[in-house]
C-alpha cells in the first residue's frame, strides 16, 4: 500500500484528487472523492439510482475507457507510441492509504513543472498560434486513432512543451457512454462521433475566449 498520509495533491477536480506518486515522480495517482460520488448519485432519478453508483466513480470508467476497442486494437497492432502520443500512459489501480487510485504517467513542461491545462493557458495569454498548433494536432490524432472520449474541455487537457514544441494530453473525460461505446464497432459511426466533439470543442474555445456574457448553454443555441 502506497502511503499519501503526509502528501497534498497537485491538482483536483470535483471528482478526484491528483496526487503524485511517494515512490516516482514521473507518475501521478487519482483518486475518487467518495463525498461527491454520494451526493452525484442522490441527485439522480430512482431508475437511474438502481443502476448502481459505479457508473459516477471516474476511476471505474478510466478502466473501461482505456479497454475500449480502438485502443486495444492498436496496441494490439504495435502502435503503442500512437496511443500514448496524446495519452498519458495508463498504469492500472493500486492500493493507498487514501483508498484505491489509478495510476498514471504525470505529464510534465520541459523544466519538470507540472503541465498547465489549456483552459489556464488560454485564460494568461489567448489562443497563441503555437496551442492552435498542439490543437490542431491533438484532433488529428483523435480523427486518425478513432479513440472515443466524452466531451472535450480545456480543463482536462495539459498542455507540455517537453519534446521541444507544443504538445495536449488528454488527461480526463477519456471513453464515451454505454451506447456510443456500443455502436462503435459500426462502420463510419466512431468518425462520426469523433467529428461532433470535435465541433463541440471548437465552440468551447470559442466561449471561453469571448462568452459575450453568455452562458455556455445560450452561447450553444447561437452557434
Amino acid at each position: 500500500m502506497l502511503d499519501l498520509s503526509d502528501k497534498l495533491p497537485f491538482a483536483q477536480g470535483y471528482n478526484r484528487l491528483c496526487y503524485e506518486h511517494p515512490l516516482d515522480s514521473a507518475r501521478c495517482l487519482k483518486i475518487v472523492r467518495p463525498e461527491n460520488i454520494a451526493a452525484r448519485a442522490q441527485r439522480q432519478s430512482r431508475l437511474k439510482q438502481l443502476l448502481g453508483t459505479h457508473r459516477l466513480n471516474d476511476n471505474t470508467q478510466e478502466i473501461i475507457a482505456h479497454n475500449q476497442r480502438a485502443i486495444r486494437g492498436l496496441l494490439a497492432k504495435g502502435h503503442e507510441n500512437l496511443v500514448w502520443a496524446h495519452l498519458p500512459r495508463f498504469y492500472g489501480s493500486v492500493q493507498t492509504s487514501l483508498g484505491e487510485a489509478n495510476e498514471s504517467e504525470l505529464i510534465c513542461r520541459a523544466n519538470g513543472s507540472v503541465a498547465p491545462t489549456l483552459e489556464t493557458l488560454m485564460q494568461d495569454h489567448g489562443l497563441t498560434p503555437e496551442l492552435e498548433t498542439g490543437i490542431r494536432e491533438f484532433l488529428d490524432w483523435l480523427k486518425q486513432t478513432r479513440i472515443l472520449t466524452r466531451n472535450l474541455l480545456p480543463h482536462n487537457l495539459v498542455v507540455t512543451d517537453r519534446i521541444g514544441r507544443t504538445q495536449l494530453f488528454l488527461v480526463d473525460g477519456l471513453g464515451a457512454p454505454t451506447i456510443p461505446r456500443a455502436l462503435a464497432p459500426v462502420p463510419g459511426w466512431s468518425s462520426h462521433y469523433i467529428d461532433r466533439k470535435i465541433d463541440r470543442f471548437r465552440k468551447r474555445l470559442a466561449w471561453e475566449q469571448d462568452s459575450k456574457g453568455l452562458s455556455w448553454e445560450d452561447f450553444q443555441r447561437l452557434r
